[in-house]
């Protein structure tokens, strides 16, 4: 449909124009393929009838479709669909192969042809980069495939859509966003099967501010059992079904011969499980007896054993592969997304009670100081004793329930965790004991409570004696000097002391930044609090003051738990970085076992050199795997307190705020959680100063005053469990200034910068802070 015809020149717009009318991307791309000839701009305004300023809207279209990989351009300035890979184009990362990231076209329209996989070549830092990141690269053939060299990271804002799909009293569909940072609901232009009240996954078409939402996977009921995990797997991209390859390799594994000639033959000791009445695994296991050797006088001597998990997941095998995706586990209140199948996860690298299981065992021999004077690893085979709750561990030791490992087994373990409490008292690692959240549900799995975990001894000395043999790994492997991967907790950078310093100053409490920081000067503010109103605010906002901790192999040490070197070892089994301080152990101190029969297996478990090449490229990885398991776990718990609160809408509850910003503060419900917001609108008519270093918003004819920490009563307005937002507004309700909050026709609005009742102090006036 070539033309010969000359257009008249447009006039050049001042702006993109997109008239109605005007061709979809799928209407050109059906007119490109369908032509005998070929067909260039010209053609294409032609057969669509564009005149003037339409023309230049065609070919900015076109631009982009080219930049996006739908049209390439061949000779004599003709499109045509993109069969190979743009020079230039837009990538999105699916898959990692070993440590090399995999990405694919955003777009990929060849019928019949599927989408290359083309290997991301990453050069120095560049954002680690992980699975769903999109990129802009240059591409080239190499070989029988393609490479992609990063040009920069690209914003996420084409991901898949997730959320409920809603009919509005017109009839009209939107689609209600599951994130509750987003606060715009979409208009559905194709919901295909989907019915009104739906959890699904779309696609955004269309261009700004014209953003539609086409529906292409259904999820099922948003308030059925488990769809709230669901919804923080999709929405994050969690990888939750294993590959059928990686299945079949798990069961294969799982019959690996134990090699019992060959380890250390431990089944003679009580050894005992102490863990979490709801675990669904078990990788660690405890032993401790006093030391006869008549040099260590009141000592002990103590068995940290631990799944043999690098005896099952070997470097390069497809099981490898598939748990440095992960990185971790992810624990859900309902159920848990593992980083091992289940044939190893919950069977034989659990260590079940009663049956001989591998074990990696660190050996421990303590002083009457609590010291660790020395420690060996070997490679064993156990028999756990007992696997115990936490909760019937501590009731035994309090002798208010009987239990026959009493004698042999629990009174040593304690007797020696006094001694490493001793240490650890010495050492005056930070000491937070901020409550940790439990959702309980019922068989079904609907929500029953929210209730604060009970912190009791025998978690202190299950943490004590995991620490103790995390910090013995990482110390055996430096005296090989042998590869570590260390979990690192640098020292708080100024910008947050400082902050903290001005936050502090608001409770008349001094804190001087000349001073050398140590996990002990934040012990001692503590201390100087007591057991005041304000403690539990300013522990929130101590921890708010700490870095993040990360796994690198280099050693930056670890802060908050005043220590030298540490390195994860205790959980291999929902921990990559655990595995690979094993791999790295068995590599150091010659801890081979027979190869295994089945070729289908690696010969080695030890490190690779692959992994040691890799190490600083996996600690990035999974580091970013952490993050993304933290949020998603906290987001889960959110939506199931939004879900249990949204029966007491309505309600006057005792609440605490926990952050305050210009537009409003936060507020949780005490002993429950969930933050929800009062915004500054619903405060009344007065205007408000916000008191940026003393985080508090204050009335400035009435003098009245929210801050952090403040304890007051509410109002539950709203609970939405879809994105876990609540919404608070004080008892008494004064009127609002403006117009009431809506949203979205049926919800409130939170509307964007800064209230018109608000003025802004802070230690920079006339700056505003990035937080």
């Amino acid at each position: 449909m070539a033309s010969t015809q000359k257009q008249k020149k447009a006039a050049p717009a001042r702006a993109k124009v997109r008239p109605a009318g005007f061709p979809t991307r799928q209407q050109v791309m059906d007119f490109i393929t369908e032509s005998d000839t070929p067909v260039g701009k010209r053609e294409i305004a032609k057969a669509f009838g564009l005149k003037g300023q339409e023309k230049i809207a065609l070919k900015a279209l076109l631009k982009d479709m080219a930049d996006e990989g739908l049209l390439d351009i061949g000779p004599a300035r003709a499109f045509h669909k993109m069969g190979g890979v743009p020079k230039v184009t837009v990538l999105r990362i699916v898959d990692v192969d070993d440590t090399t990231l995999i990405a694919t076209p955003e777009r990929w329209e060849a019928e019949g042809q599927p989408a290359p996989r083309i290997r991301v070549v990453e050069r120095g830092k560049r954002g680690a980069l992980t699975i769903g990141d999109r990129i802009l690269a240059r591409t080239e053939e190499a070989g029988k495939g393609w490479l992609a060299h990063p040009m920069k990271k690209l914003a996420k804002a084409t991901e898949m859509l997730l959320g409920v799909v809603e009919e509005m009293a017109d009839g009209k569909l939107w689609l209600r966003p599951v994130d509750k940072r987003i606060r715009k609901d979409t208009p559905i232009s194709d919901i295909g099967t989907a019915k009104k009240g739906d959890l699904v996954l779309a696609e955004p078409t269309g261009r700004p501010p014209r953003i539609s939402a086409r529906v292409t996977d259904i999820l099922g009921d948003p308030f059925a059992p488990r769809s709230f995990s669901l919804i923080a797997i999709h929405k994050h991209g969690i990888p939750h079904v294993f590959p059928e390859a990686v299945e079949e390799e798990a069961v294969t594994a799982s019959k690996l011969p134990l090699h019992e000639d060959k380890r250390e033959d431990l089944r003679h000791l009580p050894i005992v499980a102490i863990d979490p009445v709801d675990a669904r695994d078990h990788d660690d296991a405890v032993w401790a007896a006093p030391d006869e050797d008549p040099a260590n006088e009141g000592g002990y001597k103590a068995i940290v054993a631990i799944a043999d998990v690098s005896y099952y997941v070997r470097p390069g095998s497809a099981l490898d592969r598939e748990a440095r995706k992960r990185g971790n586990s992810v624990y859900f209140p309902d159920l848990v997304v593992p980083m091992l199948p289940h044939q190893l996860s919950s069977d034989m690298c659990s260590l079940r009670a009663g049956q001989d299981r591998a074990a990696m065992a660190c050996h421990l021999v303590i002083d009457a100081q609590g010291k660790v004077k020395s420690f060996r690893f070997s490679r064993a085979i156990i028999r756990v004793a007992a696997v115990l709750a936490y909760e019937n561990a501590q009731a035994a030791i309090d002798g208010e329930q009987d239990n026959d490992l009493l004698e042999p087994a629990l009174k040593p373990l304690w007797a020696c965790w006094a001694l490493l409490r001793k240490a650890r008292e010495k050492r005056d690692p930070l000491a937070l004991d901020l409550p940790e959240r439990r959702v309980v549900l019922d068989e079904w799995g609907k929500i029953v409570s929210v209730a604060v975990r009970e912190r009791l001894d025998a978690h202190m000395l299950i943490e004590d004696y995991m620490i103790a043999a995390n910090v013995a790994a990482a110390k055996a492997l430096e005296a090989k000097k042998a590869p570590v991967m260390y979990r690192v907790h640098e020292t708080p950078g100024r910008d947050k002391l400082v902050a903290l310093k001005e936050y502090l100053a608001t409770f008349d409490i001094d804190f001087a930044l000349g001073q050398v920081i140590r996990p002990s000067t934040f012990n001692q503010l503590i201390k100087k609090v007591g057991e005041s109103e304000e403690k539990e605010q300013i522990m929130t906002q101590i921890l708010r003051s700490q870095t993040q901790a990360y796994y690198a192999p280099q050693n930056m040490g670890h802060f908050g738990l005043a220590l030298g070197s540490y390195a994860h070892f205790t959980s291999p089994i929902r921990r990559y970085a655990d595995l690979l301080v094993h791999r790295a152990l068995v590599r150091a101190y010659d801890l081979e076992l027979p190869a295994p029969r089945d070729k289908a297996i690696p010969d080695r478990s030890s490190l690779s050199q692959e992994d040691y090449e890799n190490m600083g490229r996996v600690g990035e990885m999974i580091s970013g795997h952490e993050r993304r398991a933290m949020e998603a776990e906290r987001e889960t718990i959110d939506r199931y307190v939004a879900a249990f609160l949204s029966a007491h809408v309505g309600e006057v509850v005792k609440a605490r705020i926990t952050g305050v910003q210009n537009f409003g503060f936060f507020a949780t419900v005490e002993g429950l959680g969930g933050d929800g917001l009062v915004p500054v609108s619903t405060l009344g008519a007065e205007h408000f100063f916000f008191d940026e270093a003393g985080k508090a918003l204050q009335g400035v004819e009435s003098g009245d005053r929210y801050t952090v920490g403040q304890r007051l009563e509410l109002r539950l307005a709203e609970a939405d469990p879809i994105n876990g937002a609540l919404r608070f507004e004080l008892p008494d309700n004064p009127a609002p200034r403006g117009s009431p909050l809506k949203r979205d026709r049926t919800r409130p609005k939170i509307h964007r910068g800064r209230p018109t009742n608000i003025r802004h102090i802070g230690s920079s006036r006339g700056k505003h802070k990035k937080r």
